[in-house]
């Protein structure tokens, strides 16, 4: 499953933020327009402290971001991004599940946090999380992707509890092992 990246969201760069995350990358990739916005310039500072390892000082500095400006979604989204990974879920999962309510049109927040609870084994609850991205963008490609590992993995159960059946039948057994297949070539998911 994918996570979606940080990128500092303004309003006027809702655009470049879907470019971004479309492309897989935390960061830097456009709005020169943002470049003397405080909250961009922590953001871009984080980035590249946890880009280079130092995910300690990258939290310091979101968070001292975040005492100027408690409500910015971006800085708090990245701060849960980077949360999620360095295996902090507990808190990423409250930024999160904070900025779904807080911020409902954005459909990042309820990706990763589907990703979280389908790490954990909640097939249902991510499987909600993402349908809700969707019905805020249809076209949000992660969270389609991941919907797609999520019903996966629901065939799955349901192929091996049928399969649990006395004398299960020849084409469940195919079936299973198809998805089984796809299972084990699909990666875990992205922190």
């Amino acid at each position: 499953m994918t996570t979606a990246s940080c990128r500092p969201l303004a309003p006027a760069a809702r655009s470049c933020w879907r470019r971004v995350l479309q492309a897989g990358v935390i960061g830097l990739a456009c709005l020169p327009a943002l470049a003397a916005d405080p909250p961009a310039v922590a953001a871009r500072e984080a980035e590249r402290l946890y880009r280079a390892g130092d995910t300690v000082q990258a939290l310091q500095r979101l968070d001292r971001a975040l005492a100027d400006h408690p409500a910015d979604p971006s800085l708090r989204f990245m701060r849960g991004v980077m949360l999620a990974g360095t295996q902090r879920e507990t808190e990423a999962a409250e930024i999160f599940t904070a900025l779904t309510r807080e911020f409902p049109e954005l459909p990042e927040p309820y990706n990763n946090l589907a990703v979280l609870r389908a790490a954990h084994g909640d097939l249902d609850g991510a499987r909600a999380l993402l349908e809700d991205a969707l019905r805020r963008d249809p076209d949000y490609a992660a969270a389609q992707e991941n919907l797609g590992d999520v019903l996966l993995r629901q065939a799955q159960r349901a192929y091996e509890a049928a399969a649990s059946a006395p004398r299960p039948a020849a084409a469940l057994q195919r079936k299973l092992q198809s998805v089984r297949a796809i299972e084990t070539s699909t990666p875990s998911p992205a922190r």
